[in-house]
């Protein structure tokens, strides 16, 4: 039997292509729920990627039906006028969107020529792509200090932003059992958190061991009174040396998406992020997967390793 979630996906996938204009809405249904399932020729994606797909050709198919009444009618120049106005991840999800749609098409034989064979994903921002070796090296060169060594660890593991760490108390931390609460958000206490906590600690007992204040980042000016510390603090221990937190934060995020099948439902539980946020980081990892399992289909004769940039 089906679980709710993919009947749910099945609702939706009916729901939505019923919409569409007649010529186009049975071979999308067919599309969409081979993506959904997989068949003999493809595997099948995450449920995240059946909503980004179809999000990225909606709008164009909508489009397309006031002057055409099939995809077989779909020209190269029909696509390239779609996709003009299109920018960043917005046009490369429809492109990737389009590719999948065009070629399963072509292999069932509903179109006779492939109007998106040509086409080319443009290259991810650099802060949209995990962090390379030399991006992690430069960050641990520079954060040497136990404050600035916590902070890089809660937005590495914990994926906490600026403020939360900021403010960040000791009723927060239950050290003896490894839990943490970030920004309301209780979690299991990583290992690297737990360790730069414990230095971090030691050094704040020891240089204002009678202060009122019970933020645990604190400094000589904040000692003396119970508020945090100010967001210039972060910028001078780290951002002024090189170091972007939400660089660190969305490079976390991004990893979990990747590992654990960029299932929007899971970072949002995990990361107490919003839907909305948890949605845009599965799709950037469902395309980087979606450009992998591209590269792996490749022949070994036309494949060539990607340099890596720092």
């Amino acid at each position: 039997m089906e679980n709710d979630s993919v009947l749910a996906v099945r609702t939706w996938i009916e729901n939505r292509t019923a919409e569409l204009p007649a010529g186009f809405a049975s071979d999308v249904r067919a599309w969409l729920l081979v993506l959904l399932d997989g068949d003999s020729r493809a595997k099948p994606r995450s449920h995240a990627c059946v909503y980004v797909y179809f999000g990225g050709v909606h709008p164009l198919l909508e489009n397309w039906a006031t002057t055409r009444g099939h995809l077989r009618e779909i020209t190269v120049t029909d696509v390239t006028a779609a996709l003009s106005p299109l920018r960043g991840w917005q046009r490369r999800n429809a492109i990737a969107a389009l590719r999948s749609l065009f070629r399963f098409a072509k292999k069932r034989g509903l179109i006779f020529a492939n109007p998106t064979t040509r086409l080319r994903m443009e290259d991810i921002p650099r802060s949209l792509l995990p962090m390379t070796d030399a991006e992690v090296l430069a960050v641990q060169r520079i954060a040497v200090t136990p404050a600035q060594r916590l902070i890089v660890a809660l937005a590495a593991v914990h994926a906490a932003r600026a403020t939360a760490i900021r403010r960040l108390t000791l009723d927060d931390l239950d050290l003896p059992n490894r839990r943490i609460t970030i920004a309301g958000h209780g979690q299991r206490l990583g290992e690297l958190p737990h360790q730069t906590l414990l230095a971090w600690l030691d050094q704040r007992r020891a240089t204002w061991p009678k202060t009122p204040n019970r933020h645990v980042l604190i400094n000589a000016k904040t000692a003396l009174g119970t508020r945090p510390v100010s967001p210039e603090y972060l910028k001078r221990h780290l951002l002024h040396q090189g170091v972007y937190l939400e660089r660190i934060r969305g490079d976390r995020v991004l990893h979990e998406a990747l590992t654990a099948g960029a299932d929007p439902l899971h970072l949002a539980l995990v990361f107490n992020l919003s839907h909305t946020t948890a949605s845009s980081y599965a799709a950037i990892a469902q395309n980087l997967l979606d450009d992998t399992a591209a590269v792996e289909e490749l022949p070994l004769n036309q494949w060539r390793p990607r340099r890596r940039t720092s």
